[in-house]
């Protein structure tokens, strides 16, 4: 996934912070839970609707029933005893899905402890990181005050790292949140996965398709598997099970890959084993992009780096606009100095560089929950789907709007987060406790 080099809140962080601030982070205040209105059902009304899957509703309403949206559209009939919300004036979004993090995997990127997303070991594809989730952490509702409802959320190490999940960022049990298990299989073809390969690309390619094509004789023999009838394998009989689902095309493989040759060599495995492909980080993905528009591969990419590296010396800020006018899927990250709290800024900056709007929105909601398989729930205003949604005093792509209303699941989520309790607790001082 895309790389964090400023937050514990990106797919593989690591960040110094000070044992002050951590003890900060850390300390135990009073929880303060969502406001439930189970079976309850609320109007949305007056605001300029923005379904994603369609054009703009000026004076829209959107009704939410059950944790479902009801029905959307100018001419609405509220029922009696719903609860109204007015939104004149302001703008209402879906819930923004960030599709490359470590919520609730990861507290704080620099203390080990808080990092329940990291496996050692080079082939992990069994490994599911949705037992390691903890409801609790700080970065949950702070993401979510930045309009994030839905993330994915996955592990990071190795070569083949394991399994994301998505989520929902709303839940006091894992159960609660983990919507779709497993989501997409993370598989490292950037600069740091060489070692798995000896230091060499080549050999990571060759373990690489050594350990799918020992997948693909597991699947036809399991009988001999099992009664040891076999030359031994590439991996563990639980990784190789794994693996079926990507093979099957059951769920997407997340490749990670920078460079152009990577981003070509995720190409070649996906024609070889015919799997569902989306590439994460991309930095030279705008080369290739008539190819990967051809091909039909989504591209995960933050588009606030600009920076060269040794894993993508050509980057540029316009990489997204240049991706999508080749008619590539394009998905917006930010997992760099703020991570999923700052989507929406990250969306805006694209847009500043030439996507357009409409499409730069797309990206944070409609385009991720496509290309993982759960756009009949998720990523859109539309009657049947999660009642996931927004309503912004703006345009949620300015720096100087905010959520001013959050519902996941159709629940009215409260505007608190550790960031806010911090800021009342300290606001006179000596603070009280």
């Amino acid at each position: 996934m895309a790389r964090d080099r400023g937050g514990a809140e990106g797919w593989a962080g690591v960040r110094v912070v000070p044992a002050i601030v951590v003890a900060a982070l850390l300390a135990p205040m009073p929880r303060t839970g969502p406001t439930v209105l189970a079976a309850q059902t609320i109007a949305i009304t007056g605001g300029t609707v923005f379904p994603v899957s369609g054009p703009k509703i000026e004076n829209g309403t959107v009704l939410i029933r059950d944790g479902r949206v009801l029905a959307v559209g100018r001419s609405v009939t509220i029922p009696e005893g719903s609860t109204r919300v007015d939104a004149t004036g302001k703008w209402v979004t879906p819930g923004l899905f960030h599709a490359s993090t470590q919520l609730g995997l990861t507290q704080v990127g620099s203390v080990d402890a808080t990092n329940e997303g990291n496996r050692s070991g080079t082939i992990n594809a069994a490994f599911n990181v949705a037992e390691g989730i903890n409801p609790a952490v700080v970065n949950i509702p702070i993401a979510r005050m930045g309009g994030v409802t839905t993330a994915l959320t996955g592990p990071s190490g190795g070569l083949i790292a394991g399994q994301a999940v998505i989520i929902d960022l709303y839940g006091e049990r894992i159960e609660s949140l983990v919507r779709k298990s497993p989501a997409a299989m993370v598989i490292d073809l950037s600069e740091s996965s060489k070692g798995a390969g000896g230091g060499s690309r080549a050999g990571v390619l060759q373990l690489l398709r050594q350990t799918f094509a020992d997948a693909q004789e597991y699947q036809r023999r399991k009988p001999d598997f099992r009664k040891n009838q076999m030359q031994p394998l590439a991996a563990s009989a639980a990784d190789l099970e794994a693996l079926g689902a990507v093979l099957r095309g059951e769920i997407p493989v997340y490749a990670i890959a920078n460079r152009r040759s990577d981003i070509e060599s995720a190409l070649r495995l996906a024609r070889e084993y015919r799997l569902k492909l989306i590439i994460t980080g991309g930095i030279e993905a705008w080369e290739i992009a008539d190819e990967l528009a051809k091909a039909g591969v989504p591209v995960v990419i933050n588009p606030i780096l600009d920076i060269p590296t040794f894993d993508g010396p050509a980057s540029r800020f316009d990489s997204p606009a240049l991706l999508r006018k080749a008619g590539v899927q394009v998905i917006l990250v930010e997992a760099e100095s703020g991570g999923p709290r700052n989507l929406r800024w990250a969306a805006g900056h694209a847009v500043e560089y030439g996507m357009s709007w409409d499409d730069a929105l797309r990206a944070v909601t409609l385009a991720p929950a496509e290309a993982l398989g759960v756009a009949e729930q998720y990523g859109s205003l539309d009657a049947g789907k999660v009642a996931n949604v927004v309503v912004w005093s703006g345009d949620p792509l300015d720096f100087s709007s905010r959520a001013e209303k959050i519902y996941i699941r159709g629940v009215d989520i409260p505007l608190v987060s550790r960031q806010t309790e911090l800021l009342d607790r300290y606001r006179k001082l000596p603070p009280s406790y």
